[in-house]
């Protein structure tokens, strides 16, 4: 069974009743983020129940050693950390003595959580009976600020519901925090000053072989009744933390509001030396405004995201609150301000997979960012992989390869391979070719070719030496082979010409011979100077035409469909419909060398080819391939249900598109794959989008115009989404029964619709 304790809400996530076995669950769910920073929904009072604590800033990582039994050359040696950074939400609860803990009161009532998607805050409710039978009221009302993106505010509500009561409450600051999945126990932080003066207090700590300096800091106000404190508070040192202690007399009835001001400032903005400072600054500037001005500009910010990224969908809720979910947390991620950040696969949600980028922004997250936000937040994404070049080549050198020949790391920080599973490490090679289809992507959807001639050629050339010195020649099949790789499947190591990997190679090396030229032709300097740089020849040019005229690729005439790899149809072909339900998901019930013998397929293999490159084939040919791979697919990779989706759509089977949309959309909020409690899947949030974009609402880049095929669930009464297509705002939306289209601006635009070309006119909705 899936969880099912979120309320449906069209607009918000919502939890009433309060379970201990769902507060972990529930702390990712929740999860708050401003794309500089983020944390996990942890109470901010003392919770001594099963927690995992988590507050993560981006950028910031430790190079944690390589755990291994034995060490193989080029293997990484780290695994980068997504850093759990020192905690600024904390709060200490003391009511006559006794601390306000919800896994230890002894009655909890009319607790809620909501996340208010809408406006950017997330806030929490109870009443709460303590052991010493003190019954209290507590609403908890936090943010990470849009408008500030180093600061967070928190609006901390308590009242005395049946007697009088000394309440100490005490906000603090921590450094004395480790990751949940440390591998060798290390301390990633060094503590080098804490310091407090009036209702601030800070803590400057730097990441131990990184040396990222960071200044945690807060300023904390407090009210009884709205009216203001005077009281100075009581500082409080324990270690590496730092509080300031508030004790009052409160009569029942009466209601104490503590607001805190906290967050980072880190040396990759600023100077080392000037950290503090800088968490000043940022603290006169929300002292300034105050809580409630900043929640207003926070709902401002917020609503300007909604503006174009916004898909509404009538008639269907869960449908409508799954989409949201997924775009919020893709926006509380990134936001596209900074080049140097990408987008990790738990984003600020969990510590899991480590790293900030894996082939998935490129696959997934692009063509979300590319058509809910500006062009250049595309090419902020482009220019993260070009700065990172030289340690691709770096890479590749340290297993075997020469002559600039580039490979991307797996997972990566700072352009560096840290990621430690061989198979993955060694043999998942595709995420190259995956970053040269980004680069087609992003011409094919802007038509902003410069992107090429000054960056993107130089990538395009140490990816296709790679895979030219990856292939070699069988003399069996008298045909360049690929042996020892990992598809997307990822329940298949280490096999022999996995089909996409094959094709997905082939299409490089003749998609970088043609920017070649292109380049030539019409950006001769570039041209001189990337030739000069790279130092391409037109005989080396000429040897990819050889290689890429004679590459196998794994057919079966029996089935008529291309083969996953080699050997694959020597498995026991078992369906998936006909596995017991005891079974799944396999990946926590079978041993891997059960897995790597079975025929299941985590995720799209096959199909991720026919997904990229649907115009090299017929719709024959996809529907024959799809009837053939899905049955064995077991969908256990978060990036699966989106392609299928797309794919299903495009065959005329909304139902079965419907069902892999609701799946991808609501995959953490239903916990399909029972690990939620470890963060969200940030990046696969990205194909919820493209399932609707792309999958019902069909849309393409046709004879470089933006193209249509609409289709509608059943299930849904419309649904309303906008593009950015080359600077103009295009609306589509699509009803039961017909279709409209709308652009905003001055500048008319043609547009396919079921192939058919039409005017979008400013001023003027178009029905087909």
């Amino acid at each position: 069974m899936n969880q099912d304790y979120i309320k449906e809400d069209p607009w918000s996530i919502v939890e009433e009743g309060f379970e201990a076995d769902r507060v972990k669950s529930s702390e990712s769910l929740f999860s708050i983020g401003n794309g500089a920073m983020g944390q996990r929904a942890n109470f901010e009072e003392t919770y001594s129940g099963d927690s995992f604590q988590g507050s993560y800033i981006a950028g910031v990582y430790y190079p944690d050693k390589t755990r291994v039994g034995w060490w193989k050359n080029g293997y990484p040696e780290y695994f980068a950390k997504v850093l759990n950074a020192p905690n600024w939400i904390g709060l200490e609860v003391l009511i006559n003595g006794e601390p306000l803990d919800l896994n230890t009161c002894k009655l909890i009532k009319n607790f809620t959580r909501q996340l208010n998607m809408k406006e950017g805050w997330y806030r929490r409710s109870f009443i709460a009976t303590l052991p010493n039978n003190v019954e209290v009221s507590v609403v908890s009302t936090r943010f990470l600020s849009l408008y500030l993106d180093e600061l967070g505010a928190i609006e901390y509500e308590i009242e005395l519901l049946n007697q009088d009561a000394e309440i100490a409450i005490i906000p603090y600051l921590d450094s004395g925090i480790k990751n949940m999945d440390s591998n060798w126990d290390d301390e990633f932080w060094n503590t080098t000053n804490i310091e407090s003066k009036g209702n601030r207090a800070f803590i400057e700590a730097h990441t131990l072989k990184t040396n990222f300096g960071t200044c945690t800091f807060m300023d904390a106000a407090l009210y009884c009744n709205n009216t203001k404190v005077q009281k100075e508070p009581v500082l409080k040192k324990d270690g590496l933390s730092v509080g300031l202690s508030f004790v009052l007399d409160v009569k029942k009835g009466d209601k104490l509001t503590l607001q805190k001001f906290g967050g980072y400032t880190v040396s990759r903005n600023h100077e080392s030396s000037k950290l503090m400072e800088a968490a000043n600054n940022t603290l006169n500037q929300a002292s300034h405004l105050g809580f409630k001005a900043l929640l207003e500009k926070q709902k401002e910010a917020w609503a300007h995201v909604w503006e174009m990224s916004d898909i509404e969908i009538e008639g269907d809720i869960k449908a409508q609150q799954g989409i949201r979910f997924n775009i919020f947390q893709l926006n509380q991620t990134y936001l596209g301000k900074d080049s140097r950040l990408n987008i990790g696969p738990k984003g600020f949600t969990g510590e899991k997979y480590g790293g900030s980028t894996y082939w998935d922004t490129e696959a997934y997250c692009l063509p979300f960012y590319m058509a809910t936000k500006n062009q250049e937040v595309a090419w902020s994404l482009l220019e993260y992989r070009y700065n990172h070049l030289g340690k691709a080549i770096e890479n590749a050198e340290k297993l075997g390869f020469k002559n600039g020949a580039a490979l991307y790391p797996m997972v990566t920080m700072n352009g560096e391979e840290c990621h430690n599973e061989w198979e993955i490490t060694f043999q998942e090679i595709h995420r190259n070719g995956a970053i040269a289809f980004a680069i087609f992507n992003y011409h094919r959807f802007t038509d902003d070719f410069s992107y090429i001639p000054k960056m993107g050629l130089e990538v395009l050339i140490g990816i296709a030496r790679f895979w030219k010195q990856r292939f070699n020649f069988s003399e069996d099949k008298q045909a360049y082979v690929m042996l020892g790789v990992t598809g997307p499947n990822e329940y298949e190591n280490n096999i022999n010409n996995n089909w996409y990997t094959n094709y997905l190679a082939k299409w490089c090396l003749e998609y970088t011979a043609q920017q070649l030229q292109k380049v030539k032709e019409g950006f001769p300097e570039d041209y001189k100077r990337v030739v000069k740089k790279t130092g391409i020849t037109p005989n080396e040019i000429k040897s990819w035409e050889a290689l890429v005229s004679n590459i196998y690729l794994p057919y079966s005439e029996e089935y008529g469909v291309y083969l996953q790899q080699d050997g694959f149809l020597d498995k026991e072909m078992i369906r998936v419909h006909d596995l017991g339900q005891a079974e799944r998901p396999i990946n926590q019930k079978w041993s891997w060398d059960r897995i790597l013998r079975s025929p299941y397929i985590k995720q799209a293999d096959v199909l991720q080819g026919f997904y990229f490159f649907e115009d090299h084939f017929t719709p024959e040919e996809l529907e024959k391939h799809f009837d053939f791979y899905e049955p064995f697919t077991v969908h256990e990779s978060s990036l699966s249900p989106c392609v299928h989706s797309i794919q299903a759509a495009k065959l005329g089977r909304m139902e079965q598109a419907y069902t892999f949309y609701l799946r991808t959309s609501r995959l953490d909020l239903d916990d399909y794959n029972k690990e939620v409690e470890e963060g969200l899947h940030i990046t696969s949030m990205a194909g919820t989008w493209m399932s609707i974009v792309e999958g019902f609402g069909g849309m393409r880049i046709k004879e470089d115009k933006l193209s249509f095929e609409p289709q509608i669930p059943e299930q849904w009464d419309s649904y309303i989404f906008k593009i950015n297509f080359r600077g103009q705002i295009v609306t589509v939306r699509i009803e039961q029964n017909k279709s409209s289209f709308e652009i905003t601006g001055d500048t008319e635009l043609p547009i396919l619709v079921n192939n058919k070309q039409l005017t979008l006119v400013p001023g003027k909705v178009v029905h087909p």
